[in-house]
């Protein structure tokens, strides 16, 4: 699905569209070579699930393969991304959709790593049936530049 696939005409729309609970199906880091790029942190077939409540929302993110020995081991967040910690990230707070970028700023009000609390993440959100697409640009842990994306369908 191509990220210009979207039939919300106006933010207000938009906020409507992203309302309730999402089930990840896809997350993929592409290079400017268009390179596919493994996260590390979470593999390349994380599990997460999202949640958007009003102008509130919620995630969780966990690599598939997580062992224990993993669990304490803090990692170090790409620009514009949060860090996770053990192969599992979680945060929520609130969300506002900017007019002039139509870009959405997820700002954390908590986070399984504290380094998380207060920032302000960047997204493109679009909404198309039962289909939540997001993209972000973001970088890997060498501090390569990509673009994520995630894709997600709608479970309630």
């Amino acid at each position: 699905m191509s990220i210009n696939e979207t039939p919300v005409s106006s933010l207000n729309d938009l906020a409507t569209a992203i309302q309730g609970t999402w089930w990840l199906l896809s997350r993929e880091d592409r290079n400017k070579d268009g390179q596919k790029r493994i996260d590390p942190v979470l593999g390349a077939d994380p599990v997460a699930i999202l949640v958007y409540a009003k102008n509130h929302f919620a995630a969780q993110f966990m690599k598939k393969d997580r062992t224990t020995d993993s669990i304490t081991k803090a990692t170090n967040a790409g620009q514009n991304n949060t860090s996770a910690i053990g192969g599992y990230d979680a945060y929520f707070g609130t969300f506002q959709i900017d007019e002039k970028t139509n870009k959405v700023a997820h700002t954390l009000t908590g986070s399984i790593n504290p380094a998380n609390i207060g920032i302000t993440v960047f997204r493109d959100l679009h909404v198309k049936e039962d289909k939540l697409t997001i993209q972000l640009e973001t970088t890997t842990p060498e501090g390569e530049a990509v673009t994520r994306t995630l894709i997600w369908r709608r479970i309630n």
